[in-house]
């Protein structure tokens, strides 16, 4: 009985450690959603790492803003979170590393309106100006969401542009475009079940 006290003891200290020490434990209560499968996949990290990163208070939609930043800083995640917890907002981290306005840029062939239209509206310059930009928590959330979710689900960025003007959640549009990819790969292996089907009855 003792001993299986102090081991809760133990687990529960590990659970609370703050700062490093939350990189390598996690809340076991802690629920894994396909939103963050897909950041853990489309980014190449353990999903527990996008659970360490949701469990020390980063918002859903902020979680791939911290691996993006992280892999073109070459720091861990764990020192990007920490700085935002100290009150700093995502473009200065970014220039804290040198990262510029372009490397949140997307191309894109439509003409934009809210929350894009600051970025691509607004501005109306070409990559090689956005440099000069100061881009808005906001700015890059949405950037790096719309980056994230069109190369993911290789789904056009206008798609994603459109659900976002109707004020749909990147949750909900994770939902969306992902069981629209579903729905594309069945119909995929159909088509080539088919094919494959219809060859064999050639050869007969």
């Amino acid at each position: 009985m003792h001993n299986w006290f102090v081991l809760v003891l133990a687990l529960g200290g590990a659970i609370a450690a703050p700062g490093a020490d939350a990189q390598t434990a996690y809340s076991v209560s802690a629920s894994v959603g396909d939103f963050h499968v897909a950041v853990s996949n489309y980014y190449q990290v353990p999903e527990r790492d996008v659970i360490v990163v949701r469990e020390r208070r980063i918002p859903d939609e902020e979680l791939p803003v911290v691996f993006f930043i992280a892999q073109r800083a070459h720091v861990p995640p764990a020192r990007i979170v920490d700085m935002r917890l100290r009150g700093s907002s995502w473009w200065d981290i970014s220039v804290r590393y040198g990262l510029n306005a372009d490397v949140y840029y997307v191309p894109v062939a439509v003409r934009t309106g809210p929350p894009y239209g600051r970025a691509y509206g607004h501005y109306k310059k070409p990559r090689k100006e956005w440099r000069t930009l100061v881009l808005t928590d906001a700015d890059i959330v949405n950037l790096v969401e719309l980056r994230f979710m069109s190369e993911h689900y290789h789904v056009p960025p206008e798609r994603i542009i459109e659900m976002r003007e109707r004020n749909v959640d990147f949750v909900s549009i994770n939902r969306d475009v992902s069981g629209r990819r579903v729905a594309r790969d069945r119909d995929d292996d159909d088509d080539q079940g088919e094919n494959r089907d219809h060859g064999r009855g050639k050869k007969h």
